[in-house]
């Protein structure tokens, strides 16, 4: 007996695929997008500002060696004369205020700078350069200096235009704001750059909206990884996240170190007048053993000598090189016997020193010179051109030229909680870390929710596939 063969019909049950889970980027790429989206668009203005000031900034340092080459620089002499006969000429041109330091003759061609501080009609945090030529102790001028990298008038008007945009405290919040929130920029821009798809990412060929797309993605690649780092070297002597970060470097036992400058003992009333100021005459006398006791240990060029604070401190000499590689020994000077109290060398600061040096030192564009001068140019050049490019896709995504369709809301509501619970805790963590980050964000998001509340008794909030 055979059996005849089954057939299929029409009513017969299909096998439907299944449906392939979704991966975690599918619910996160809106919510990353609305994020990068709105601090693109509303914190832009003031990375625009910190960027082109910066690109000032990073050229200042060649403008200053052409603007003053005449304080600068001398003619090359035969043989330099004692440190103190250049501070004594310094004094006799300027008797104003108190030396507070001096910056012997680097190299050959270079002047001598006697600082002075406490000068009429010069700021608190600013000193009066006197610029002395070595060879002949004649002085080629006078400047208004500031900070430790010897800052002269037209750097230092650039740097603080670039840092609080001459507002003074209140104005360094714009450039808290802009490092704050440059890395989370750049951090979103580039997940979503590589969360496209590989032919979606191209230039060639494309125009409209998809070219600018391009160039914005291509151009943000490149020079995210020199975002992040001026973002983190940046809040490291912010006003609210850099003062979290000191007190965290502190407590791990990884603050800058500074050499003991106390004398004590019986040598602690030789060092100055009465008033505990050392006096001029001290200074000159002195100073060209001072030298030469930091020589001894090993102290090069260039170098600060400062002066005593007051009657029971020693002079401190420390190296002022800030380019790689580094000289930041230093070493405590006592007036008396001309002996070397204390000591302290670069290579025995904790890591988180070094590193906090080093950042710093690149982001100003000192630690290689040239070189890191023209890449904190092009850093900057790029970020510009970012924001312009940004602002140029918020145009192009509307209709008849409209201005701006803003993304949809509704992208949170598609993140699976196990991953939106711990990803707003972290948001927290560091919110209280890096406040003009956190703050804005929450201002952000209480505002989004109540116009989202609004939108919706209104019937105006879209849900579901309509929803970014």
């Amino acid at each position: 007996m055979s059996t005849a063969p089954s057939t299929t019909t029409d009513d017969s049950p299909q096998s439907v695929p299944p449906t392939p889970p979704r991966g975690l980027w599918s619910p996160l790429r809106p919510l990353v997008l609305r994020l990068h989206f709105y601090a693109g668009v509303l914190v832009a203005p003031f990375l625009l500002v910190a960027a082109a000031t910066g690109l000032l900034y990073a050229a200042s340092f060649q403008a200053e060696k052409i603007v003053y080459a005449h304080e600068l620089t001398v003619p090359v002499g035969d043989h330099k004369l004692a440190l103190s006969q250049q501070v004594a000429a310094a004094r006799k041109a300027h008797p104003e205020g108190t030396v507070s330091a001096v910056r012997p003759s680097p190299e050959a061609d270079a002047t001598t700078r006697v600082l002075l501080s406490g000068v009429p009609g010069v700021g608190a945090d600013h000193t009066l350069a006197v610029f002395v030529d070595p060879y002949t102790a004649k002085v080629r001028g006078a400047l208004e200096q500031y900070g430790s990298t010897g800052a002269l008038p037209l750097r230092t008007w650039i740097d603080e235009l670039h840092r609080d945009l001459h507002l003074g405290e209140n104005g360094r919040l714009y450039s808290e704001l802009a490092a704050s929130w440059l890395w989370v920029i750049a951090g979103g821009g580039l997940v979503l750059w590589f969360g496209r798809r590989r032919a979606q990412r191209k230039v060639r060929g494309t125009s409209g909206r998809r070219r600018t797309l391009g160039l914005h993605g291509t151009v943000g690649v490149w020079a995210a990884a020199g975002f992040v780092f001026l973002s983190a070297t940046g809040l490291t002597w912010s006003t609210y996240a850099g003062a979290t970060i000191d007190e965290l470097r502190t407590s791990l036992g990884q603050a800058t170190p500074s050499v003991s400058s106390a004398t004590g003992g019986e040598h602690a009333g030789h060092t100055g007048a009465e008033t505990g100021e050392a006096s001029t005459q001290d200074i000159a006398v002195d100073i060209d053993k001072i030298l030469a006791a930091a020589r001894a240990k090993g102290l090069g060029d260039p170098v600060e000598i400062v002066a005593p604070a007051d009657a029971n401190t020693a002079y401190v000499v420390k190296q002022i090189q800030r380019s790689w590689p580094e000289k930041q020994d230093s070493v405590a000077v006592d007036p008396a016997t001309a002996k070397v109290t204390d000591e302290l060398r670069f290579a025995d600061y904790p890591l988180l020193a070094k590193l906090t040096r080093w950042g710093i030192d690149a982001h100003t564009g000192v630690l290689f010179g040239l070189v890191n001068q023209i890449a904190l140019m092009a850093l900057a050049l790029s970020l510009i051109l970012l924001i312009v490019w940004g602002y140029r896709m918020w145009w192009q995504r509307g209709r008849a030229n409209a201005f701006g369709r803003p993304i949809q809301r509704g992208a949170w509501q598609q993140v699976p909680p196990q991953i939106l619970v711990p990803a707003m805790a972290a948001v927290a963590v560091l919110g209280y870390f890096v406040p003009l980050l956190g703050i804005p964000l929450a201002v952000f998001i209480a505002v989004d929710v109540l116009l989202g509340e609004i939108a919706y008794r209104k019937g105006k909030r879209t849900y579901g596939s309509q929803a970014a």
